[in-house]
This record gives C-alpha cells, structure tokens and sequence, in this order.
C-alpha cells in the first residue's frame, strides 16, 4: 500500500511542477484613464451630456405645466361641475403620462441616450479592445484586466499596468 502511494506522490508531484511551468502573464489597464485621455471619447461625453441636458430640461417643462394645472384645478374645483372636474383630471393625468413617456423615450433602457451612448462611444471602445488585443498579442499576454471596473484589485505593480502603452498603440501620446 505504501509502495502505491509514494508513486501516487511521485506523479502527483510531477504533474503539478509541469503545470507551474507554463505560468500565465497578465497585465491591467486602466480603462477610465484611457478614455479620459482620447479626445473623441471627451467629445462624444460632451455631446450626450448636452442632449441630456436638453431632454431632463423638456421633461421639467411638462411636469411644471402639470404642477401648474394642478394647482389650478385645486382653486378652481369648488366652482366646476363634475363633468368638468373630470376633464381636467384627465387632463392633468394625460400630461403626467406624457412627462413619463417623455422619461422613458430619452432615458429608458432603450432610450435615446443609450442609443446615441452606442452609436458614439462604441466605435471609440472598439478601438481600444483592438489596441487591447494588438499590444496583448505582440507581447504574449493571456490576460488583461481592467482595473477602473472595482474588481476588487488593491494594487497592482506599476509594469503590469499597460495603460500608456494602449494609448501610444491608438496614437495618443502621454
């Protein structure tokens, strides 16, 4: 019995040293530097703010017209008949829906500023996968993580971090 353990050990023990041969590299990056630092990526965060903006400031108007008929309706409901109180609440609830609507439209998970966030930044961080990729391939790594995304990472040593050099791939100096 003891002879087949200490073979056991023997092939376990050779197994384990091959498999730490071949170690893994790996490097991070800093995705938020990066972006920070190509000036499309600012552009196009200005332009999606400015429509942003714009869409939050037209949704504020209608539910200041609603805020307003409704206090209308509240002074004056003494004065109006059933029928017309009813008209007015449908007309302040038909507003109140179109305000929502409006929310929905613009900022909803199929919204505009989703729509507009895809059609400008993701040329920009396709881009950068594809430096990601190029300088991961040239210089033989198996992974690279993105330390901007709170994956719980406490330090990472400063040669592992590849930021700079993915932005000199995508031409932008720093």
């Amino acid at each position: 019995m003891k002879k087949y353990f200490v073979i056991f050990v023997a092939v376990a023990a050779i197994f384990f040293s091959s498999a730490n041969v071949s170690a893994q590299r790996y490097a991070f990056v800093d995705m938020e530097y990066i972006m920070s630092n190509i000036p499309a990526y600012e552009a196009a965060q200005e332009q999606l703010n400015q429509a942003s903006e714009q869409w939050e400031q037209e949704i504020q108007s209608v539910y200041a017209e609603v805020e307003k008929l409704y206090k209308n309706y509240q002074k004056e409901s003494v004065f109006l008949s059933g029928e017309m109180k009813t008209q007015r609440e449908n007309e302040i609830i038909g507003l109140e829906n179109r305000a929502k609507q409006l929310q929905r439209q613009y900022f909803g998970p199929e919204g505009e500023l989703v729509k507009r966030q895809e059609a400008l930044l993701q040329p920009i961080q396709e881009k950068i996968n594809e430096a990601i990729r190029s300088v991961a391939d040239r210089d033989n790594l198996d992974a690279v993580f993105d330390m901007a995304g709170n994956m719980g990472i406490l330090y990472v040593k400063p040669r592992q971090n590849i930021s700079d050099e993915i932005l000199r791939e995508l031409g932008f100096s720093n």
